[in-house]
Parts: structure tokens; sequence; C-alpha cells
């Protein structure tokens, strides 16, 4: 017996939540371990501060830079916090969106959660995957990105080569228990609007653009779509958000890797703040650096997710390891 799609515009037979919760978990592990290079030159990007007239840094001149001055495996850097992030947020993400849009399909009014058809509406899925977006935010990713780039950010790839033996975060607990006790429990939630919006935002589209396209093709196909069809989608849909937000990503970066200092005020204080602040010292393009390591993270990094979790989630119902309810 096929199994039900996992991500569709169309309701199907329950399933248990824990299914969506372990298929993305699986997908958050396989994505970071493939893609985590590309967010930590994403990172370095954005920290650089443009100096004028000087020609930017590409993607490929930071990305050897690092290599050359701190080795290969410094592309690694913050990988144990994302592994402690990611695999929370995606379980939380896929579970939270898949209960949320059954949630509106049963509340909000008809034609708004639920077609005349019984399938699950276009702004049911976006609303779903804002709100997913924003749970996630909130439970996983602030606390987790202020760790990471805490880890990323402390040697920079054109720092003084006698401060590269300089260590100050070691592993994701190491890092967060520092933080707390230099910046107290809040500082683990620097960025913390940024961050809502920019997952709010990237959820909504991305969930929205991957049922839509996924829905299309499958009817156009007349059969379930093969993984290296879930991998093509996922990356277009994944692609979209990124585009529009990445200046919340990069106000996001700046905050959170600022150390507060009693007494002083901070540099970068708040969205607007921040935006302008960016825009008047760099100029309005600073708010896009990234931008392109960061599609090049995420892209992928999509595609791989939405893959994995397909295929693991489908098996997981083949073979009833999780009971539907």
């Amino acid at each position: 017996m096929a199994s039900p799609q996992p991500i569709s515009t169309a309701p199907k037979k329950s399933k248990h939540p824990l299914e969506h919760f372990l298929a993305g978990g699986t997908a958050g592990l396989v994505e970071s371990s493939c893609c985590h290079p590309l967010d930590t030159i994403k990172t370095r990007m954005q920290l650089r501060k443009q100096i004028a007239n000087a020609k930017p840094i590409g993607p490929l001149t930071t990305a050897m830079r690092i290599i050359n001055r701190e080795g290969f495996f410094s592309l690694y850097k913050g990988l144990t916090a994302v592994y402690t992030g990611i695999i929370p947020k995606m379980s939380v993400r896929f579970m939270s969106f898949e209960q949320y849009k059954i949630g509106l399909g049963n509340t909000l009014p008809a034609g708004w959660g639920l077609d005349a058809k019984g399938n699950f509406t276009q702004t049911n899925v976006f609303t779903a995957g804002l709100m997913s977006g924003l749970t996630e935010a909130i439970l996983v990713v602030t606390p987790a990105e202020v760790c990471k780039i805490r880890m990323q950010g402390q040697y920079h790839s054109m720092a003084d080569p006698e401060q590269l033996a300089r260590r100050k975060y070691t592993n994701v607990l190491q890092t967060a228990t520092v933080i707390v006790r230099e910046e107290g429990i809040s500082a683990l939630y620097k960025g913390i609007v940024p961050t809502m919006m920019r997952q709010g935002c990237n959820q909504a589209v991305n969930f929205t653009a991957y049922a839509q396209i996924k829905a299309a093709w499958t009817k156009y196909q007349g059969s379930d779509l093969a993984s290296w069809q879930h991998l093509l989608i996922g990356g277009v849909s994944g692609g979209m958000g990124p585009t529009v937000n990445n200046p919340l990503d990069v106000v996001k970066t700046r905050m959170q890797k600022q150390v507060i200092i009693e007494g002083e005020t901070a540099k970068y204080r708040s969205l607007g703040q921040s935006v302008a602040t960016i825009a008047k010292e760099e100029g309005v393009l600073a708010l896009w650096k990234g931008l392109t390591p960061r599609l090049m993270r995420i892209m992928p990094g999509q595609a791989i997710t939405f893959m994995t979790y397909e295929a693991v989630s489908k098996k997981l119902h083949e073979f009833n390891i999780i009971p539907g309810v």
C-alpha cells in the first residue's frame, strides 16, 4: 500500500505527531552534516565590515582564507551547536507545521482552512508555515544560533595570526554557560525579533511554495513523486524566502555576535536602528551581505531536508513504526 505524502495540500489520514518529529530530526541531521561549511562562510562574510573603496571578498576567497589561516576543519566550527539546534528545530518545524495545518483546517471558517473539496487552502498552509517558523525561533533557533555564531566568529579570518590560538568558546554547552555567566541568560535570546521574523517568513513561503509545486507536479504526473523530485522542489522553494529577508539575517547575526558591556550602549539595539546603522556606515547593499553563500547553503539544504523528510516519513509509515492515530 502506497504511503500518503507527508506534506500535502489535501488532508490525509491522521498520523502520530512523533512521525513528523522523528522524520524532521533525521532530515536536520543529514542536512547540517552536508552543508555546514557554507554557513560558516556566510557568517564570516556578514561579520566582516566593508572597507571604503575595497574590493568585496567573495565566498570562495573567504573559504580559502579560513582554510589557510585556521585549517580546513575550521569550516565546521559550531557544528556541535548546529546539531544541538537543527535536530530539534527540524523536529519542531515539521511536527508543529502538520499540527497547525490540521488545527487551522478544523477551526477556520469554510474556504479559509479547507476549500469546498476538503483540501487545505493556500491560506491554511501559509499560516501554518508562519506559525511553525515562529515556534521554532522561540523554542530552539535563537539560543542555538547565538552559540553557533559566537563559535564561528571568535576567530576572524582577517585577524592577527597570534590571536588564532585564543579560544574562548569550545562547544555549545560551554559557550552557553560562558554567555549566561558573563552576560546573563537574556543574551541567549539576542536578536529574537529578527530571528522570529526571518523564520516565520521563511517557513510561510517555503511550505506554501513546496506544497503548491508538489501538488501541481503530482497532479500532472498522476502518481507519487520520486526522491529526486522532492529534492528539486525543496531547493526551489527554499531559495525564495532568504532572497527577500536577508537584511533580517544580517541584523540578527550582528546583534548575536556583539558582547554587551555593562554601562555601555550597544551598537545594534533594535531591528530598525540596526538596519539604519548598517546602511549608513556600509551602504544599503551591506544588508544583503552573505546572500550568495546563504542561498548556496539554504537551497541545497532545503532540498536535502525535504527529500530526507519525505523518505523517512514514508518508511516510518510503511513499516508502521509509529501507529497512526
